[in-house]
């Protein structure tokens, strides 16, 4: 490996995301790994991949995705977040007498703020471009925690 590229792999850190959402009687779960660039002790940018789950009484859906993150540390300890999300979306619902099934591509803006202590942020982002017939979180407010080392 030459002398460059170790210097650009020094500065990218691989990690993630885990986050659960609960709102009337709906759940979802997302994993999203990710590598960022450190470009300073300031900011970073990074790319992710990040499939999603959600059930709801009669409701289910999943999604795979890939984002474009940049991460702001303006102040110790304490991170601010924008990930641009493309989803490509697949739900279905089981109604009496009739079950629906829809396929589509939706885009979720999250901005967010957290809590960073060694390789741990604990926060909560919130979905800008939320729409609650088309989205599959439970809620445009979703608590995360991320883990990059």
């Amino acid at each position: 490996m030459s002398r460059e590229n170790s210097r650009f792999l020094d500065n990218v850190r691989f990690g993630g995301s885990l986050g659960l959402s609960f709102s009337d009687n709906a759940f979802s779960a997302f994993l999203a790994p990710k590598a960022v660039y450190d470009f300073n002790n300031l900011a970073s940018a990074g790319i992710g991949i990040a499939g999603t789950y959600t059930n709801a009484d009669n409701y289910s859906a999943h999604s795979i995705s890939g984002s474009l993150i940049g991460l702001l540390r303006p102040i110790q300890n304490i991170q601010l977040s924008a990930e641009f999300e493309e989803n490509y979306v697949s739900r279905s619902w089981e109604l009496e007498g009739a079950n629906r099934k829809d396929s589509y591509w939706y885009p979720a803006l999250f901005l967010g703020a957290g809590y960073t202590t060694g390789p741990v942020t604990v926060g909560i982002r919130y979905d800008v471009l939320y729409d609650d017939e088309k989205s599959i979180y439970g809620s445009a407010l979703m608590p995360f925690i991320s883990v990059y080392f």
